[in-house]
This record gives structure tokens, sequence and C-alpha cells, in this order.
């Protein structure tokens, strides 16, 4: 058996020394222990109980407890501030880290920088938990607000991330950077935000800090019952790096979170598919839904009330579903656009324009216009240059609006440039200018929609 500093496996408290490297069951006597370089589990399963001993790091520097290549540990009710990391686990499987309180760990100055989504693992911003290659493991009832990360995952597998608090970080509450088959459920990440300055009265509210990120591949999560609202984004996937790495998350499950009060987007989701998003809400945001060139995506039973730009918002768009969603005093209900971008034609030569949705069975009230579908715009509502317009492909084309309840909005349904749209059995009644407005839109379809005043221009 090595020395006392180094290693202690009998049943009785402990006091943690520095560097002290855990071979067996321990639990820490409770108090506060200056830890420069932290503790360090090297055996497998074994557990950590702490008892609520504080272990306080230097200058946030280093990590609080390191696991390296390790099975079957258990932390939990350990205190940890002051630290890089509070806990870094690389290459582990089957852990469990419960009802550990975590802050105060590495940070980016507030009101700096625009964050780096796609920074690798050995770049990481500092958090409360880093998590590295490591699969079926566990991640319970964790306090770890009140610093710049929450909880960082990377290349993870078959997580179960449950009743955690990851409020008030100023990056992001939850990371996945190519994390999948994993659970993230009742946790909150509320108020996960910051600001860039760009001038001495201009600057940008989020910088890309989120309650939720999720980018590099991370597939087949799913996300039930969260928070993250008053984030810069509430909930934030993308699958496109701004180098052109293709690498999109595909085939997530949203459900029953809320990502309302961002001052940019509650949930985007950018370069993916086969993406479900149900019984979300997604209200008082600037966007509720931006799905850029993504494909699939089903977005269904969700609440978008009082965004400032549109309740959904998507560009070059394929093969969405949007049925029994809540549309109420958004600018644009739902806005969909095409825009020309050779940046990403090599890696999605098919994602050139709208085209293949189906929206059906949703109530679209009071809105500036319920639906518009347009080509050749900017953000959905600005023109394009004129070089970059006009181009037979960029029509959007081939979009059914199916049995939807359209009254009280401003403009009803508004086409520029659309080709075979089919608006069937629809109620358009009561738009203050006009139900259905066509500019250049060809061979449209109007069949079996009741409506009064407005008319059809």
């Amino acid at each position: 058996m090595s020395s006392m500093k180094e290693t202690y496996v009998a049943a009785a408290p402990i006091t943690p020394t520095n560097a002290m490297v855990i071979r067996g069951d321990a639990a820490l006597a409770p108090g506060t222990y200056v830890l420069p370089e932290g503790l360090t589990i090297a055996a497998d399963g074994i557990t950590l109980e702490g008892h609520g001993a504080t272990l306080i790091g230097a200058g946030r520097r280093g990590t609080g407890i390191t696991l390296d290549g390790r099975a079957g540990v258990t932390i939990r009710n350990v205190r940890l501030r002051d630290y890089e990391h509070g806990i870094c686990a690389r290459k582990c499987r089957k852990l469990r880290l419960e009802r550990n309180q975590i802050a105060s760990t590495g940070e980016v100055a507030a009101n700096t920088v625009f964050l780096d989504i796609w920074r690798p693992a050995h770049e990481a911003y500092g958090g409360a938990i880093l998590l590295d290659h490591v699969d079926d493991s566990e991640v319970v009832e964790n306090d770890i607000q009140h610093q710049m990360c929450g909880l960082l995952t990377y290349y993870c597998n078959r997580l179960t991330v449950r009743g955690n608090l990851a409020n008030y970080n100023s990056g992001y509450g939850l990371h996945l950077f190519g994390t999948s088959d994993s659970v993230f459920e009742q946790n909150w990440a509320d108020y996960c935000c910051r600001y860039e300055p760009r001038g001495p009265r201009i600057g940008h509210m989020g910088a890309d800090a989120t309650g939720f990120l999720i980018v590099q591949g991370s597939c087949r999560n799913v996300f039930r019952g969260n928070y993250a609202r008053l984030g810069g984004d509430g909930f934030f996937l993308a699958g496109m790096a701004p180098s052109g790495v293709y690498a999109p998350c595909n085939d997530n499950l949203f459900e029953e979170n809320d990502g309302s009060h961002s001052p940019n987007i509650a949930f985007e989701a950018t370069f993916s598919s086969g993406n479900i998003f149900r019984n979300n809400k997604a209200d008082r945001c600037n966007y509720g839904f931006w799905h850029g060139f993504s494909a699939e995506h089903i977005i269904e039973n969700n609440s978008m009330v009082m965004n400032r730009q549109a309740g959904i918002a998507v560009e070059n768009g394929v093969g969405f579903q949007v049925r029994g969603n809540q549309f109420q005093r958004n600018g644009a209900g739902i806005l969909l656009w095409s825009k020309h971008e050779d940046t990403w034609l090599d890696a999605l030569p098919e994602r050139q324009t709208v085209y293949g949705w189906l929206i059906e069975r949703n109530t679209l009230t009071r809105n500036g216009t319920g639906i518009y579908i347009a080509a050749d715009r900017d953000h959905g509502i600005r023109p394009m240059p004129p070089e970059l317009c006009g181009r037979p492909e960029q029509r959007p084309h081939d979009n059914t609006i199916r049995g939807n309840d359209i009254q009280d909005n401003r403009i009803g349904i508004e086409l520029v440039r659309a080709d075979r749209t089919h608006i069937e059995d629809n109620i358009i009644n009561r738009n203050v200018e006009c139900n259905v407005r066509q500019d250049d839109a060809a061979e449209t379809l109007l069949r079996n929609n009741l409506g009064s005043a407005g008319g059809y221009l």
C-alpha cells in the first residue's frame, strides 16, 4: 500500500491531501481543503463519498478530480471550486457522478469574445464536468451552475444526464460534441448567456452561449423535459463547421422542453436531418425555431407565441412536416425561403431551395403573416442581390398547406416565386390585408378552403 498522501482504502473518513491518489472505496471527512493538484481516482469499481467536503483549487487551474481509463466509479457529494475543470474523466465507462456541487471553474471573461462552438476536447473551455470518450455513464442531480460551462461531453455514448442544475453559465449549460445515443432529461440550463461588444454602443447578446449545445455528429439523443430559458439560444444544434466540415446531428428527439425568452432562437437545428421536436415551448424569442439547410425534421404540437421575427424560420429546408402547432402573435408564423449559397452546395447539392413541406393542422392567429414562402431572400425578409436571384432551381416548389386554421393575421399566406403550392382544406379567414397573396407564383392549387373577408389576390 502506498503512503497516506497517495492512497486510502479504509472505510473510515479520510482527510484529503494534495495530489492524493484514491485506489479503494473512500469517504472524505467534512471540511474545506485547498488542493491545487486535486485528487486522482486510480482503481475501478470504487466509490468516493464526499460527505460535502469542499476541495479548492488555485487560480482556476488544474482539475479537482481526475479519472483516466476507469470503470465502475461513483463520485458523490463532493464540492469543488476554483479549478479549470471540477471533474475530468477520459476513456472511462460506467461512471456515476451524483449530487456533486461544482462552481467557479475556468471561464473566459464575460462580455468579451464570441464563443467557438467547435473547440476540440484538448482546447475545451473550463467547466464543472468534462467527459471525453466516456460511455454508459450517469450524471445525476449535480449542481453545476455559476461558471462558464456546466457539463462538457466529447465523443461520449449512452449517457444518462438527469436532474442537474446548470443555470447561470456564461458559455454552455450542457454540451454535446460527437455525443450520441444518450438521454438528457429534467435538467435546468436557464440564463446561459453572454454579451460580445462590437463597438461602444453595439454588440451581440448571446455570442453563441446556449443552454444546450449539440454539434459534431451528435445523433440519436433524447432531450425531454429540460429548461433552457433566457439563454443566448435555448437549444443550439449545428451540423456544419465554418471550415466546411459536414458532421450532421441527426435523429434526435426534443420533447416537452422549454427554450423560451431567448434574444435569439429557442431551438436552432441546422445542416442536419431526421430530428423531431414535439410538445416544446418556444415563446418570446427572436425566432422560435431556426432550421436552415436541414431536411425531414418533424415539428409538431409546439407553442410559438410572440416571437419577434418568426415562429419557424428555415432557409433551403427540405421535406419538413409541421403539424399541430400553435402560432400566435409572431412576426411570421412560418417563414420559408431560398438563398443561394455556394459555400454549402458541394456538401448539400439537393438543398438549394424549399420543397417537399407538409404544413397541416396548425393554428395561426394574429401573426404578421401566417405562412410566407419565397425565393431569393436573406433571413427570409430582405431581397438578395440581383446577380444571385432568378435561378430556376432556387424557386420553392411542391409544398402542401393543408387543414390549417389561419385567421386574424395581417396576411394569411404569401407566396413569392413559389411553384406548385397546394393550399387545401384550410380555414383562411379574417386576415386583414388578404387571405392569400401571390407574386409570380406558378401552378398554385387552391381547393376546399373556407374564407371570407380579405379574398384571394
